[in-house]
């Protein structure tokens, strides 16, 4: 992962993180179509000893489309939880906008 936009940057530099590292994920479970599971390795974080963080995805097939859950550890510590519920949110967000997308999303 690499932070490029001037925001990512400036959180990274004042935080003594580096701009790029790299992400380490060890799948646990995969079992189409409804759920992955995996751990991914919290290695970059300035005076913490690294630790794995388990995340979990389910989907649902519901009357109106899939329900999508995403459960994952609590990090070290509140903020860093946080920060990690705001990345999961926003790579949500990013899911939405892409199957809101013209030509993109289920079709019957």
């Amino acid at each position: 992962m690499t932070a490029v936009a001037p925001e990512q940057v400036a959180f990274m530099k004042r935080a003594g993180m580096p701009l790029t590292s790299e992400c380490k994920v060890t799948y646990t479970e995969v079992t189409p179509p409804s759920r992955l599971a995996y751990k991914t390795l919290a290695d970059f974080v300035p005076g913490v000893a690294p630790y794995d963080v388990a995340t979990v995805v389910e989907l649902k097939a519901t009357t109106d489309g899939v329900k999508f859950t995403i459960t994952f550890d609590a990090m070290h510590d509140d903020v860093w939880t946080e920060r990690a519920r705001a990345g999961h949110e926003s790579q949500m967000r990013k899911l939405d906008a892409l199957l809101a997308a013209p030509g993109k999303g289920v079709h019957p």
